[in-house]
């Protein structure tokens, strides 16, 4: 059985469309991120820099336990465990492995800062919403011209598409198919998936908006009103 370590982000979402893909067993263990469950000694152990995903597998390949953080190497170590999602080698290899390394580097930091800045910074920072929007715009581009010619990104479906469509965030800023067509029908192709619909529905349920304590915890801001020392 492997435990994932989970919440509704982005990034605990690759994994758990990962694992409906994959159609490999697994228990959701939720880390309550807006009320401190990352930074539990437990769960440190885990994952010492105190972020989710984390994964536990207790039946790894070769035998015995294996614990992983950051989501890029747990979706690495699945596509090796299972020999899916992720060619054995040469350049379809490579090409899979460069694109995991870019959403992990560009896309989803860029992504989350315009998610930040536009839904959770205490006061409207034009500057960064437009900064972050149009980062959020030519990483769109670079997606759209990858995907010219291929279903997916590298060709077949990989860890690499479930790595890029959870942090393509429609609600903050939509994708403009007369613009980026490729993105667009590539979009549609992933959410049609059964495995990935399953995926994305994973502890929604625990969903919730950020009080004043969770963006205390989240992202050291004071409560309304009051002036951060």
């Amino acid at each position: 059985m492997i435990d994932l370590y989970f919440w509704p982000t982005p990034n605990g979402k690759k994994i758990s469309v990962a694992l409906e893909e994959l159609e490999l067993p697994y228990r959701v263990v939720p880390v309550d991120i807006g009320h401190g469950g990352q930074n539990a000694a437990d769960f440190v152990k885990i994952s010492p820099n105190h972020k989710m995903p984390a994964l536990v597998d207790d039946d790894a390949p070769g035998g015995g336990r294996v614990t992983l953080f950051e989501s890029g190497a747990i979706l690495q170590y699945l596509g090796e465990k299972t020999g899916r999602f992720l060619p054995r080698s040469g350049q379809a290899r490579w090409d899979v492995l460069a694109w995991l390394a870019w959403q992990i580097a560009g896309q989803g930091p860029m992504t989350g800062q315009y998610a930040h800045f536009t839904k959770y910074a205490p006061t409207k920072i034009e500057y960064g919403i437009e900064r972050y929007g149009k980062e959020v715009d030519r990483l769109y581009g670079v997606l759209d011209a990858r995907l010219d010619g291929r279903e997916f990104l590298c060709g077949e479906l990989s860890i690499a598409d479930f790595a890029a469509f959870p942090w393509v965030l429609l609600e903050l800023r939509a994708i403009d198919a007369a613009k980026l067509p490729n993105l667009a029908r590539w979009h549609r192709t992933m959410g049609a998936r059964p495995a990935v619909q399953r995926g994305m529905k994973v502890g929604q349920e625990l969903s919730k908006p950020l009080d004043d304590e969770a963006k205390r915890i989240l992202f050291g801001q004071a409560p309304s009103g009051e002036k951060k020392a």
